[in-house]
């Protein structure tokens, strides 16, 4: 939905099944006309799409692409931002670090992105701007691997930012892609993201010639950068001094446990087969990071004692709307941190989309019905705008 202060608020459906474009229309059908009439009767609904390779290739048929820009209009819908990370499989299969694969050291990365913002800049209201998220660059342990990876990003990156300048002039819109830091990846800290962007200008000089900054910027994750015990103010701060754009904010939280025998117990119900879940060992107080472990197994398997001042951040996304319950608790503090700066540094980003994927895997004492928990998911978010003055909904 647009709310009167220019911000676009949707949920990421990603949250369902949908590999194919018929699964991904089925599940737009079932899930999410029924939330649209819930929390925004009356008005435009906007629609946050994950598409992934297969779905975009069948959705740009003419025919196809011409039945769902009428169904929008039929439903009073619109789509103004794509989630472009996961390339394949996102659901009911192991992901894992396979999430980051193709990454942007491939031809095939550039190319899906690219079809991506050719489908957005048709299906965007007229005038939008357009959102889309994609992968950090890549995950360290591909590049760690594969060293030549990093100038293959560069390059990629260039190729894409230009496609993107391109389309941009010939339709008139303002299109922006945001590289989204996420632990154990090329790019997971503020300082990091910082530095990949100045390493990526200084390889060419195109970026600044051609300015593709303005199109090629941060997706940022809330509950990433809460696992990575950052200062939501001070690390939008740092991007905005690097002058980069924030093209999107993801409302996300994570899970924050202390290390002790009960915590670790408790863990054992967030170990799943599908998506790796990072976690970030600081200190308690200081948020001084000590250790990292790719996944969580990982972590509860380490033999070494914790310390009596640890908390361990995972990267889990748990729902807005409620505690996770003792001996848990969340990083809905980064996210309120987040909207502060936003409330602070009106139009710095306009973008907003909730983003809490992990419904099928939830222990099931967290898992409401999926239209109920992202009718509560709408209602908190609204609630936390509200309180800055950010909410009024235009109609």
């Amino acid at each position: 939905m647009k709310l009167s202060s220019g911000l676009h608020l949707a949920y990421c459906t990603n949250v369902h099944r949908g590999e194919t474009w018929a699964e991904t229309f089925a599940a737009l059908e079932k899930h999410v006309l029924p939330v649209r009439r819930r929390v925004a009767t009356g008005r435009p609904y906007a629609i946050g799409l994950r598409l992934g390779q297969r779905a975009a290739a069948e959705l740009a048929q003419p025919a196809v692409l011409l039945g769902f820009q009428r169904w929008l209009a039929t439903h009073d819908c619109y789509v103004f931002t794509l989630n472009g990370f996961p390339y394949g499989s996102f659901h009911g299969t192991r992901v894992k670090e396979q999430v980051y694969a193709p990454d942007w050291s491939t031809p095939e990365r550039v190319a899906y992105t690219v079809q991506l913002f050719e489908l957005l800049a048709q299906l965007a209201p007229p005038g939008a701007a357009c959102s889309i998220s994609t992968v950090p660059a890549s995950f360290k342990g591909f590049v760690a691997a594969e060293p030549a990876r990093r100038a293959a990003i560069f390059q990629n990156l260039t190729t894409c930012g230009r496609a993107i300048a391109a389309l941009a002039e010939r339709t008139g819109r303002d299109l922006h892609l945001g590289l989204e830091p996420e632990p154990c990846c090329l790019i997971e800290t503020s300082e990091e993201t910082v530095q990949f962007f100045a390493d990526w200008r200084a390889s060419d000089r195109a970026v600044d010639a051609g300015s593709l900054l303005r199109f090629v910027g941060v997706n940022y994750d809330c509950c990433h950068l809460g696992v990575e015990f950052e200062s939501a103010p001070a690390a939008l701060d740092r991007l905005a001094a690097a002058g980069l754009r924030v093209s999107k904010l993801h409302l996300s939280s994570a899970l924050r446990v202390k290390p002790d025998a009960a915590g670790r117990a408790a863990l054992a119900a967030f170990v799943e087969p599908v998506y790796l879940h990072q976690v970030i060992v600081g200190h308690a107080q200081t948020g001084e990071v000590r250790r990292r472990f790719v996944d969580l197994p990982d972590a509860l398997a380490d033999a070494e004692q914790s310390r009596p001042d640890d908390e361990w951040r995972v990267h889990f996304h748990v729902p807005l709307h409620a505690s996770p319950g003792a001996p848990f608790g969340d990083t809905r503090d980064h996210l309120m941190g987040a909207l502060d700066w936003l409330a602070a540094h009106r139009g710095a980003c306009t973008h907003l989309e909730m983003e809490t994927y992990t419904w099928e895997v939830l222990p099931p004492a967290l898992r409401l019905p999926i239209e109920d928990q992202l009718v509560r998911e709408y209602e908190w978010t609204l609630a936390a705008l509200a309180a800055r003055g950010l909410t009024t909904a235009e109609g």
